[in-house]
C-alpha cells in the first residue's frame, strides 16, 4: 500500500514532465498525444452539453487562438515584433466582405481574394522593412503607422463603405461560408485553428523552422552562417499576413458586421499578441493556451463589471500586468523553468544521499 501511494505522485510527476517537455525527433509523446485528444474531443462534443452562450466563448477561444497563431508565425518564430496584425485581419475582413456584399462574388472565393490582398500588401510592408533593415521598435511602430493608415482609409472611402462599416446578409447556406448554427461555426473554427497548429508544428522540425528561430536568437549571426535572413522574414511575414485575413474573413462571416474601427483598432493587434504572451511566445500551443486562459477572464470581467463603464478593461488590463510579472515566459516557460529546477533539485538529493548514508 505504501509502495502505491509512493508511485502515484511520482506517475503523475512523470506525466506532466512529458506532457510538456519538447520532442527533439518531431514526434509526439504519449502523454502529449493524450492531452491532446482529450481537448479535441471536448471540442468536438461542446454543443452536446454546452449553451449557445458558452458555445460563442468556445468560438472565441479558438478564432483567438487561431489568430494569435498566426502573430506567432511572423514574431514568435522569426522575432520580428509586429504591432499591426489588424491591418492583415482587417483586409481579409473587407475583401471578401465587399466583394460578397456589392459584387455577388462567393465568400469562399472573397477569402482567396482577401489572402491575396494581404499578402501582397505584406510583401510591401515587409520590403521596405526589412530593405531598410527595421527591427524591433522600429519594426513594430512601422506595422502600427501602416495599420492606422488603413484605419483612416477605410473610414473616410465611400467606396469601402465607410464608417458605416459593412453588413453581410444571414444565410444559413455552408456555401456561403454560412455554417448554419453556432456549432457549426465552432467546428469550423478549430478546424481551421488545427489545421495552422499541425503545419506550426511541422515547421519548427524543417530547415526551414530552424532557420526562423536562427533569425530570432541572432540574425547577425545567422547572416555571418549563410542564412538568407531577408527572404526567411518575408515568407514568415507573408504568410502570416495571409492566415490573418483567413481570421478576418471568419470573423465577417460569423458576426455579419465590420467597420474600420472594429478591423483596424489597434486593440485587434493586441489580441493577438496577449494570448502568445501568455502561453508562451514561438512555442506551438502557448497561443492556444492563452487564448483558453483570458477570453474566459475577460467574458467573466465583462459580465460581473457591465455596470461600472471600462473598470473592466482596468481589471482585465491589471490581471494582464501580474500574470506577465509573474510569468515573463509565459506559462509553458514556466512550467519548463519549474521542471529544470525540480530536476536539478532531485539531482543535487541524490548526490547527496552517499554522503548523508556515510554519516
Amino acid at each position: 500500500m505504501q509502495t502505491e501511494k509512493n508511485n502515484t505522485p511520482n506517475f503523475l510527476g512523470n506525466f506532466l514532465k512529458k506532457a510538456t517537455s519538447s520532442t527533439s525527433n518531431g514526434k509526439l509523446n504519449i502523454p502529449q498525444l493524450i492531452v491532446i485528444g482529450v481537448a479535441c474531443l471536448a471540442v468536438l462534443l461542446a454543443p452536446t452539453y454546452l449553451s449557445n452562450y458558452r458555445l460563442n466563448l468556445v468560438i472565441t477561444i479558438l478564432t483567438s487562438a487561431f489568430f494569435a497563431q498566426c502573430w506567432n508565425l511572423m514574431s514568435g518564430y522569426t522575432g520580428q515584433f509586429s504591432f499591426g496584425h489588424a491591418a492583415f485581419f482587417g483586409l481579409g475582413a473587407y475583401t471578401s466582405s465587399i466583394l460578397y456584399v456589392d459584387f455577388g462574388v462567393n465568400p469562399w472565393i472573397g477569402l482567396v481574394c482577401g489572402m491575396a490582398v494581404a499578402g501582397i500588401v505584406a510583401a510591401i510592408i515587409g520590403y521596405l522593412s526589412f530593405h531598410y533593415n527595421l527591427k524591433g521598435d522600429y519594426f513594430a511602430l512601422a506595422t502600427m503607422a501602416f495599420c492606422e493608415i488603413f484605419r483612416v482609409i477605410f473610414k473616410n472611402t465611400d467606396f469601402l463603405h465607410g464608417a458605416s462599416g459593412v453588413s453581410i446578409k444571414f444565410s444559413k447556406d455552408i456555401g456561403l461560408m454560412q455554417f448554419g448554427s453556432k456549432a457549426g461555426f465552432m467546428y469550423a473554427a478549430f478546424v481551421l485553428l488545427a489545421l495552422l497548429t499541425f503545419g506550426m508544428y511541422k515547421i519548427r522540425r524543417t530547415k526551414m523552422g530552424l532557420y526562423f528561430v536562427a533569425i530570432r536568437e541572432n540574425e547577425d549571426a545567422a547572416k555571418a552562417l549563410g542564412i538568407n535572413a531577408f527572404k526567411y522574414k518575408m515568407i514568415a511575414l507573408i504568410a502570416s499576413a495571409m492566415f490573418s485575413a483567413v481570421a478576418g474573413t471568419f470573423y465577417a462571416q460569423y458576426y455579419l458586421y465590420i467597420d474600420p474601427n472594429i478591423c483596424f483598432e489597434s486593440a485587434v493587434s493586441v489580441s493577438s499578441i496577449t494570448p502568445c504572451i501568455i502561453g508562451g511566445v514561438g512555442t506551438v500551443f502557448g497561443p492556444i493556451i492563452g487564448a483558453a486562459i483570458l477570453e474566459p477572464i475577460s467574458e467573466f470581467t465583462n459580465a460581473a463589471l457591465s455596470n461600472f463603464v471600462g473598470l473592466n478593461m482596468v481589471v482585465y488590463g491589471l490581471i494582464l500586468v501580474v500574470v506577465i510579472m509573474v510569468m515573463p515566459k509565459g506559462l509553458i516557460g514556466l512550467v519548463q523553468d519549474l521542471k529544470v529546477k525540480f530536476m536539478k533539485k532531485k539531482k543535487d538529493k541524490k548526490s547527496k544521499s552517499p554522503v548523508e548514508a556515510e554519516g
